[in-house]
């Protein structure tokens, strides 16, 4: 199998992100793209990613798998600069990533076996969904990370807050339908923890879609160009 990309930052930006959340993945060369579904450590948090085969140069692959380690791999892709190309290629239970630019550079990764079930993404239903610009969702939730742990995300007609309340403080962003496309009535309550590390994937798309129920869990995706990003997160109690 041989896959050659001509964008590297946009597989790079991705695997640094993901690596916020999880630490080890199975990376699947499937028919329509690369793919990432993982769950983080703490069983609360899934992480997709798709990077399909058009987004490739040259796309040969025999349903490979490969178990990396999201830190070593986040370490090589960032050698490449934006003008490099990138090339992967599996040699026995190694990854050959060859960098090309004004000097050619070659990378071996070791492959690794994941002791963690596949996941499937699961089918969701949602009765809220927003869509907005990516900066503004972000300074919502940090604004509410400077008084809180968890935060609220409530939609009702004609508008959409991000509301965070401490013990002795709180912050609120709330947003009208002339700054996001807004449907649904419903609140729920998800960690800031886990949301600080997902909007950092900000910087590969400018928008974001926010979807959720109350009770249920949270489903935040970044469609960028030529790709998609995007996390699964447990609801918090309200009682918390």
């Amino acid at each position: 199998m041989i896959l050659k990309l001509d964008r590297p930052k946009i597989l790079g930006d991705a695997i640094s992100i993901i690596s916020e959340v999880v630490t080890e993945v199975r990376i699947k060369l499937l028919e329509d793209g690369l793919s990432i579904v993982a769950v983080d450590p703490a069983n609360v948090a899934l992480a997709i990613f798709k990077l399909p085969r058009e987004t490739f140069s040259q796309y040969e692959h025999g349903g490979e798998v490969w178990g990396v380690n999201l830190d070593d791999l986040k370490r090589i892709l960032k050698r490449a600069s934006t003008s490099s190309s990138i090339v992967f290629e599996q040699e026995d239970n190694q990854l050959k990533i060859t960098i090309f630019d004004k000097v050619k550079r070659i990378f071996t990764l070791s492959l690794i076996e994941i002791e963690s079930e596949d996941k499937d993404v699961p089918d969701l239903r949602f009765n809220c969904n927003v869509e907005l610009n990516s900066e503004d969702f972000s300074q919502a939730v940090e604004d509410c990370s400077v008084v809180a742990d968890s935060c609220a995300l409530i939609c009702g007609e004609g508008f959409f807050m991000v509301q965070g309340t401490g013990s002795l403080n709180s912050a609120r962003a709330e947003f009208s339908g002339d700054e996001a496309v807004i449907t649904g009535v419903g609140r729920a309550k998800y960690s800031l923890e886990y949301l600080m590390k997902f909007i950092k994937a900000g910087r590969v798309s400018e928008k974001v879609i926010i979807r959720f129920s109350e009770d249920y869990p949270l489903r935040i995706d970044f469609p960028g160009e030529k790709m998609g990003l995007g996390f699964i997160l447990a609801p918090r109690v309200e009682n918390d």
